[in-house]
């Protein structure tokens, strides 16, 4: 982690310690997140372990790129020759030849007509959107990343082919190492491109991250993101789009037991913790929770003995005495590397001063903290929860793991 994003975190957990009072004041002057100052020495490393600014650095996103070799890991002159570069990244978009639609202009590369980089960005001078997304993948329990993703809505693009009749369903795919067997595809229907639901940003072909070019690493030159989707929705090294008159979708994750029309999921986790805590004063503990589409409401803490019987019949604790936490406000400082440090406006979701509409923002994440009251010794185990807007607590309403992961975090702590 910066030094700048440690920083950021570090003043917003305190000022919530503070507005919890004389307690407060104890737990952060003992707490190692806040007790040492800015000091980077090891014990204060050990205590911020995984904690990220709202928004994330390109190169501190998780990558799950796919590919033999990777294709960010290409040599240049190899990006170059397959289009993987600004300079000689093409778009084709065509018919379905199994499942025609019907198209006035498809955009192909040997008719000339492809989408070239300066032709989408000619088009973003006057149609280009911008918004805040979580990047998380459905099959793994944290986000990948958090980014304001920028790019052309996908319906502008669409409509230069001169659609007539015939479609139902657009897929597509980025680039495979020109390989049939790495072939990663989408889909999406032709509905949700060409009409956003209610409070959703569009579907974009999109080539800045956070203000700045997408690097090879995050998908660039260009990608797709669709904002409520998981990130196997959201390909990378975009070159290809069909529009086709199939009625199904057609991904490739379905081959793999995945639910491919999940959105992203509302739920929570710790921040790492300290293993032991002293006896009788209280624990002070912070976390993120990711925002799917219903949005989030509480996040709640449960910490109990260890040996003590779990609520008989209860798989996901309902009946618990789980306690709130602090859903900490919208931070003095982004993080992602902004340039200027500043929201680039307009951004959906963000005003004209450049502070959230609402917070916590739907389809991204926040940061929460809470003071627990502190404990006998013994063996403890510590569990965290979200409520969303529409007061189903994780992993309800949709507990389904190939739905995306919502598994209720379990964490050892040991009290002396």
């Amino acid at each position: 982690m910066t030094p700048e994003i440690l920083a950021a975190h570090r003043r917003k957990t305190r000022r919530f310690f503070m507005q919890c009072g004389l307690a407060g004041i104890i737990a952060m002057e003992s707490h190692p997140l806040l007790g040492q100052g800015d000091n980077n020495n090891q014990s204060l490393d050990e205590a911020i372990n995984g904690i990220e600014s709202w928004l994330t650095r390109q190169d501190e996103f998780r990558d799950i790129s796919r590919g033999t070799p990777l294709p960010h890991q290409l040599p240049e002159s190899a990006k170059k020759e397959v289009g993987l570069t600004r300079a000689t990244w093409k778009l084709e978009i065509v018919s379905d030849d199994d499942a025609p639609s019907r198209l006035r202009n498809p955009l192909k590369k040997q008719t000339g007509t492809a989408l070239d980089f300066n032709q989408l960005i000619e088009i973003g001078k006057t149609h280009a959107v911008r918004f805040p997304k979580v990047m998380s993948c459905l099959n793994i329990g944290c986000p990948l990343g958090m980014g304001i993703w920028e790019g052309v809505p996908l319906r502008k693009l669409v409509w230069m082919t001169q659609p007539v009749n015939n479609l139902r369903r657009v897929f597509y795919n980025g680039y495979h190492n020109e390989d049939p067997s790495q072939l990663f595809r989408s889909s999406l229907s032709v509905n949700r491109i060409l009409e956003d639901p209610v409070d959703l940003p569009p579907v974009i072909v999109c080539y800045k991250l956070n203000g700045h070019w997408l690097t090879s690493e995050r998908g660039g030159p260009v990608r797709m993101v669709v904002p409520e989707a998981y990130g196997f929705k959201s390909i990378k090294w975009l070159n290809r789009i069909v529009l086709s008159n199939i009625p199904h979708a057609n991904d490739t994750y379905a081959k793999q037991n995945n639910d491919l029309d999940s959105p992203i999921k509302t739920f929570c986790n710790l921040f790492p913790t300290n293993a032991n805590y002293a006896a009788n004063a209280p624990i002070a503990l912070t976390g993120w929770a990711q925002v799917g589409q219903a949005g989030l409401n509480k996040v709640q803490v449960w910490i109990h003995p260890k040996d003590t019987p779990l609520p008989e019949g209860d798989k996901y604790f309902e009946t618990a005495p789980w306690r709130d936490a602090k859903i900490l406000g919208p931070p003095k400082e982004w993080g992602g590397d902004l340039p200027d440090g500043k929201i680039v406006l307009p951004t959906d979701g963000f005003d004209v001063s450049g502070m959230p509409e609402q917070w916590p923002i739907r389809l991204t994440k926040a940061h929460w903290a809470t003071l627990h009251p502190g404990l006998k010794p013994g063996k403890y185990i510590i569990r965290c929860r979200t409520v969303d807007n529409n007061q189903h607590a994780q992993p309800m309403p949709r507990p389904f793991r190939k739905s995306g992961h919502a598994a209720i975090q379990a964490v050892n702590i040991v009290v002396n």
